[in-house]
Order: C-alpha cells, then structure tokens, then sequence
C-alpha cells in the first residue's frame, strides 16, 4: 500500500490500549492486566515505595518525577494491580483542575488491597477529582473490573460479568458519548491479535509485551503494515506508536500463591525497540530505576535513542514516518532478547511462592 493512500494524521498523546483478562484464559492460571503506554513524556522510570501506611508498592513514573508523586501503573504488596486510559469522551475534566490520573493510582497503591478499597477511594476523594479515564484494576483474589470515571462519578465493568472473560479499553469509555473519543481501530488490532489466545486459553504476559505491544497489524486494512514490503509507512492507529513509552504486563498471583507474588514485566520505553524484563515487589532491577542525577532510566534513555533510528526524519512531520528496515531488525532482536527472560519464567515464580 502506498503511503498516499494512507489517511492524515491526528495526534493523541494519551493513547493507551490495555485489556484485563480472567486466570481462566491464561497458560499458567495467572490473571493478566496489561497496558500498553502512550504519553508525550519519551522516558519513564519504575521505582519502588512504602507509603506512610506501611504498603509497599511499585509503580511506573515518568522521567523527572522525583517527587513519586503520580504512577501510571503499579501494583502492591496486597497484590492490588491498577493501570489507566485516558478517555475522551466521558464528562469533560473541570477546566481548572485536570490530569490527576497518576495522582489518584498512586494513593491507590498506597492503600488499596481490594476492588471495595478502590471504589472507596473514588467515592470518598475530594471532588472534582480532575479525571477522565478507564481504570484497569485487579487484586489478589482474582477480581477485576474497568472503572469508567469522570470528575464525579464512575461506572463499573466487571470483569467476572465479561462473557468472554477478557476486557479491552482504549481511549474511549463504553459509558460515554456514543462515537466519541478515541481508539476505535485500536481496539479492534488488540481483539483480532488476542482471539487465537483467547481460544486457545493460553494468554500470557508474553502475548502482550513481545505480541501485541510489537504488531503493526491495522484491523481497518486487515495487514501487519511492517510486513508488506514497504520502505515506510505512516504511524497511524496501531497499538505501538512514537508516543509509546512502555509495555507492562502484570501477571497476578494464581491460587494458592501469596498476594505478594505479582510479576510485572515491563518492555521500558517504545516496546518494539525494547525487550521485557521481569519486575517483583523486591527486585527492580536497577537499569529501569532513575538515576540520581537525571531522574531518567539508563535502559530507557537507550530505547529512546533507538526509537529515534525507527523515526529518523526530525523536520516537519517526520515523527509520523517509521523506517521499516530498522523497525523490523530490533524489533526481532529484541522480542528474541525476551523470550530469554521469559525462559526463566518458572525459576521467578517458584521464588515468589517459597
């Protein structure tokens, strides 16, 4: 396909795709929420914390975040996972306080261990809360729900009321403004790419990471655009985009298991240039944690870099333009590099569960 075929442009930074699915679906009865970021922020960092109640907890931050002041995804020692879209078309924000997202899942993390804790929180938060998003969230026992919220209120999708036993949200609430928002065709890329895992009952962390968050497949085309032939093509509507800064999978606690037993695996910074290490609730590893000085992650900052040899033309609007030789080489490179983390798959969770 030609690229002047191909339509114009829309920018939305805050393009997230993400889905939560039940344990009856995945390969190691593992719960799975997954999220795949989108921000005008290049760089993030994943950082540790124990909050003035005793919760330990870890979340992912941007770059220069050194107040730890807003996570945009994280779990906890309660094994409380909780991620977030922004949507657009819900109620709109009150003018004057906005972009509170990160503030609100930080103080989840710090203090939530269920779903009840969660709608506590959001019922009892000062208003108006400066929110327009789905929030994905899990806890330990398995129970998972999409919370649609706005400024005022929230509607809840339970996750145990899903047929299927799998959500997925973009960037528009299923509550909201009929047509409005955004992610339409993202959405229908993440269904089409889940549907053989989902038959299969065999979705994994993995199916996210280095599957989903790597696919240039356009569900409106109906091709993967990275494996046509082409010298370039235009960014537009897949799941990975210029504004992806991280894929991260959570992989809750199965059975039996302590709640503190949720992996997260993290591909940092623009997935396709990156590959999937595994984080727990006492080991970060260190390239993924800020540095002192810049308040950036070395790792991140070296995806970045790549990033930028996947985009290489800087005037105009060259950001919209992906070299396809280049993609599709670290893409490989790095989906191999993570299927060796995810080779030690049981040794992290025998460790977990001792």
């Amino acid at each position: 396909m030609t690229l002047s075929v191909l339509m114009s442009i829309f920018v939305v930074s805050e393009a997230c795709t993400s889905a939560i699915v039940s344990a009856r679906l995945t390969k190691s009865g593992r719960a799975i929420v997954w999220k795949n970021r989108d921000t005008g922020v290049e760089d993030n960092f994943i950082a540790q914390s124990v909050s003035p109640e005793g919760m330990k907890y870890v979340g992912l931050y941007n770059a220069g975040d050194s107040l730890l002041r807003d996570a945009w995804a994280g779990f906890n020692e309660a094994g409380f996972v909780i991620m977030n879209t922004a949507s657009y078309n819900l109620a709109p924000d009150t003018a004057s306080f906005v972009d509170q997202e990160g503030y609100v899942m930080r103080r989840a993390l710090s203090t939530c261990r269920t779903l009840a804790d969660f709608e506590a929180l959001l019922d009892t938060i000062a208003k108006p809360i400066g929110i327009q998003a789905n929030f994905g969230v899990m806890d330990a026992e398995g129970n998972g729900a999409y919370y649609e919220a706005d400024d005022f209120r929230f509607t809840k999708f339970d996750l145990s009321e899903s047929d299927e036993g799998f959500i997925v949200r973009t960037n528009y609430s299923h509550s909201g403004v009929v047509d409005g928002g955004y992610g339409y065709i993202r959405e229908q890329n993440a269904l089409s790419l889940l549907r053989p895992n989902i038959d299969r009952r065999d979705v994994a962390p993995s199916t996210f990471t280095d599957g989903l968050s790597r696919s240039f497949y356009h569900s409106l085309l109906g091709k993967d655009m990275s494996q046509q032939g082409e010298k370039w093509i235009v960014d537009q509507d897949f799941i990975p985009r210029y504004t992806s800064t991280a894929s991260v999978a959570f992989e809750l606690p199965a059975k039996g298991e302590p709640a503190s037993a949720v992996v997260m695996w993290v591909a940092l910074g623009y997935p396709p240039c990156s590959w999937t290490k595994a984080v727990t609730i006492d080991n970060v590893p260190p390239e993924l944690t800020p540095d002192a000085a810049t308040w950036h992650s070395p790792f991140c900052d070296e995806v970045v870099a790549r990033k930028h040899e996947v985009f290489p033309i800087k005037r105009g609007s060259g950001s919209h333009y992906i070299y396809v030789a280049t993609l599709n080489r670290y893409n490989s490179l790095f989906r191999n590099r993570s299927f060796e983390t995810y080779s030690n798959y049981e040794r992290i969770h025998k460790s977990l569960v001792k």
